[in-house]
């Protein structure tokens, strides 16, 4: 069998497969389905400093090969995540990282100290590129500046391996890439969710209460992999590679492309159990052509 594990900056990983933030719970959810140990690391809900009620309903919208979401960062609020949902996963044998929201500099940053204080959170998803939020979010990914500020301001007060969430709404992925590079960020996350809308004809309205939300699922994919390939040629620092990845072959496409480690979203929603199939054919994969460790498919892509 080869070898699976590989490293974000100085974070290691048991295998290259995690599971998004958003469609995963805390990760204790999937438990009766799986050994969630297995994984390489969970991405828990989306926290901010101060709890979210969230979008109104509907929030929700199936599409050809994938949905739109505008849930919005529903969450109690960083505390209570303290109080009530550290103590239900810390012990849990895999990396538990937090994806840190905020509508403001200063709020990213009060919500990046208090995990900070969490020993078993070994790093955090900073997310500067959700498209379903009124205040915060994408406003700070879809500038040069505006993600600089933020990350740079992030870093001064967390230690612990930082990853930044990158936005697809952009012109140019690789100008964030290389401006959260540089205000020292160890890793960047791509793709979030696309600006999508859903109309229902009959009624002649738009179906989210957003109207606009975002999209996410195998639609995506193609998307994802060309901007994971051109931030790979673009940055030092590892990329988290997610977007439509719905099995093994999917996830090894995003490692040639360039990623380090992969992200499983939307397909937890269909199959509770994807991500360790994706575990176990990816090394299926690696012996049937002769790896001897999977960071040998990272940016292997002939061109």
């Amino acid at each position: 069998m080869a070898e699976l594990n590989v490293n974000i900056g100085n974070l290691p990983l048991k295998n290259p497969v995690m599971t998004a933030s958003g469609t995963f719970g805390y990760g204790v959810e999937y438990s009766d389905f799986m050994d969630i140990s297995r994984l390489g690391g969970i991405f828990v809900k989306g926290t901010t400093i101060q709890p979210r009620e969230g979008n109104l309903y509907p929030r929700m919208a199936e599409t050809p090969s994938g949905m739109l979401n505008a849930v919005g960062l529903q969450n109690k609020g960083a505390q209570y995540f303290v109080d009530n949902i550290y103590p239900a996963i810390k012990d849990i044998d895999t990396n538990m990282i937090v994806n840190v929201s905020g509508s403001s500099v200063e709020t990213y940053v009060e919500c990046a100290e208090k995990i900070a204080e969490l020993d078993k959170i070994p790093a955090i998803e900073l997310n500067i590129s959700c498209p379903n939020v009124k205040q915060g979010g994408m406003a700070f990914g879809v500038t040069t500046c505006g993600a600089a500020e933020v990350v740079k301001a992030v870093r001064k007060v967390y230690p612990k391996t930082l990853i930044v969430k990158l936005s697809p709404n952009v012109t140019d992925i690789t100008e964030i890439a290389k401006a959260v590079e540089a205000e020292g960020a160890d890793s960047v996350s791509l793709i979030n969710t696309m600006l999508g809308m859903a109309i229902d004809a009959e009624k002649r309205k738009p179906i989210l209460s957003t109207i606009t939300g975002g999209l996410s699922g195998p639609c995506v994919k193609p998307v994802a992999l060309r901007m994971v390939w051109q931030t790979y040629k673009a940055v030092k620092i590892p990329i988290i590679g997610l977007g439509g990845i719905s099995n093994w072959k999917d996830a090894v496409e995003f490692m040639l492309a360039g990623a380090t480690a992969i992200q499983i979203g939307t397909y937890n929603f269909i199959d509770p159990t994807v991500s360790v199939k994706v575990i176990d054919g990816m090394n299926d994969y690696l012996d049937r052509h002769g790896f001897k460790s999977v960071k040998e498919l990272i940016g292997a892509l002939e061109v």
